[in-house]
C-alpha cells in the first residue's frame, strides 16, 4: 500500500510516488503507444492516484497518448496535473506565458486528454518567462479558470527554487497553491528540504521530480544533453559503482530517499515501460539502507547540491 500526502491545503491526498507522463512523448510507433497506455493503467491499478504532464512533453505527443490511456480509467481514480506556458511544434519549442495563451492552452489540453476538468493546472519553468508576466497576466489567467471551475488548483514549476519563492512573494496568497520543483530532492541535492518552512508557512503543497536527477542517478548514466558539470558526473558515477558493489541498484536507493520526506507530498517518475512502473513501486515498499545513503553522499563529497541552469 502507498503512503498519501496531502498537497498543501488543496484537499487533494495524493500517492508518495506519482507517475509524470513526461516519457510518453518518446513513443512514437503503435507498439510503443500500447506499451505507454499499458504503463499508466499499471501505475493507477498499483494505487498512483497522481499523473502529470505539459503540452510541451514530446510537443503534445504525450497528453495525446495519456488521454488514449486515461479514456479507459474512471475519472475518480486520479488527480490531473498539467501545465501552460511551454509548448513546441515541428521540432521548435516555443514559450508563451500570456494570459490569452494560457487559458486556451487549458482548454487545448482537455480536448487532448479527454477530461472536462483539470485538477491542477502549473505554470511551467518559470525561469524561462518575465516573473513579473507570470504574476501579472499568467496566474491572474488560471485563477480565473478556477474560479469557473475549470482547474481545480493552481501551482508553479521551476528549477530555481529561487524564482518560485519571488513569485510567491508577489502574489496574492492563496494564488499558488503548489510547487512542482526537480533535482533538489534527490541523493546528490537536497536543497528543497531548505524551502520547506517556508512553502509550509504559506499553506502550499510540494511535488519533487527527477528522483535520479535525470539519469546522474542510474547505471545507464546521463544523457547526452544533460546539464550537469563533468565533475558531478563523475562523483555520481563513482556512487553508481558503490552501489553496484553493494549489489543494491542506486535507481531503488534514490527512488526511497525522494520519497523518504513526508513533508514532500510526492515524487514524479517518468517511463513508458508497465515493468519499470511497477519496480519503481516495489522499491519504496522495502526499508531505506540509510548507511549507504550516507556513503553514497560521502562519494559525492563536495559535488553534493552542484546545480546547473535548466535547459
Amino acid at each position: 500500500m502507498l503512503p498519501y500526502h496531502e498537497l498543501g491545503k488543496t484537499g487533494m491526498k495524493i500517492s508518495s510516488l506519482s507517475f509524470g507522463a513526461s516519457s510518453l512523448g518518446g513513443v512514437f510507433h503503435d507498439l510503443k503507444e500500447q506499451e505507454g497506455i499499458e504503463a499508466v493503467h499499471t501505475a493507477v491499478d498499483a494505487g498512483i492516484n497522481f499523473i502529470d504532464v505539459s503540452p510541451y512533453y514530446g510537443h503534445y505527443k504525450a497528453e495525446t497518448v495519456l488521454g488514449k490511456a486515461l479514456k479507459e480509467i474512471p475519472r475518480d481514480r486520479y488527480y490531473l496535473s498539467t501545465k501552460v506556458g511551454r509548448y513546441g511544434k515541428d521540432g521548435v519549442n516555443t514559450w508563451d506565458y500570456s494570459g490569452k495563451r494560457a487559458t486556451e492552452s487549458v482548454y487545448e489540453s482537455m480536448e487532448r486528454l479527454h477530461v472536462d476538468y483539470i485538477d491542477l493546472i502549473n505554470v511551467h519553468d518559470i525561469e524561462f518567462a518575465d516573473l513579473n508576466q507570470v504574476v501579472n497576466e499568467t496566474l491572474p489567467a488560471l485563477v480565473a479558470l478556477r474560479e469557473k471551475g475549470v482547474v481545480g488548483h493552481v501551482g508553479i514549476t521551476d528549477l530555481q527554487l529561487e524564482n518560485l519563492q519571488w513569485v510567491i512573494d508577489h502574489s496574492p496568497s492563496s494564488t499558488v497553491e503548489s510547487v512542482l520543483n526537480f533535482c533538489h530532492h534527490c541523493l546528490n541535492d537536497d536543497k528543497l528540504v531548505d524551502y520547506l518552512d517556508y512553502f509550509e508557512s504559506r499553506g502550499i503543497g510540494v511535488i519533487n521530480a527527477s528522483p535520479l536527477s535525470m539519469g546522474l542517478l542510474s547505471v545507464r548514466g546521463v544523457p547526452f544533453w544533460h546539464p550537469a558539470p563533468s565533475s558531478l558526473v563523475e562523483a555520481c558515477q563513482k556512487a553508481v559503482q558503490h552501489c553496484e558493489s553493494k549489489n543494491y541498484p542506486i535507481e531503488k536507493l534514490a527512488i526511497q530517499y525522494a520519497v523518504s520526506n513526508p513533508r514532500i507530498a510526492t515524487t514524479l517518475f517518468s517511463s513508458a515501460n508497465p515493468q519499470n512502473v511497477t519496480k519503481n513501486i516495489s522499491y519504496i515498499e522495502e526499508p531505506i539502507d540509510w548507511q549507504l545513503v550516507h556513503e553514497v553522499q560521502d562519494i559525492i563529497g563536495d559535488q553534493k547540491r552542484v546545480s546547473w541552469a535548466n535547459s
